[in-house]
């Protein structure tokens, strides 16, 4: 996983993050499922760098 592929995943984690407690706090549904959106984002994009770095290096 490059360290570019790695920040953009982290980013997403966080700015959801920072989305679903924000609609949290407005309560604002629309913003908090965003954020949950946003976050399983950054997740599947970490999962899938890990699997091509399982394949490369074989």
């Amino acid at each position: 996983m490059s360290d570019a592929d790695k920040i953009d995943a982290k980013s997403d984690q966080l700015k959801g993050k920072v989305k679903e407690t924000a609609g949290k706090l407005t309560d604002d549904n629309e913003m908090e499922a965003e954020g949950q959106g946003d976050q399983t984002k950054g997740h599947l994009k970490q999962a899938g760098e890990k699997i091509k770095d399982v394949f490369k290096k074989d």
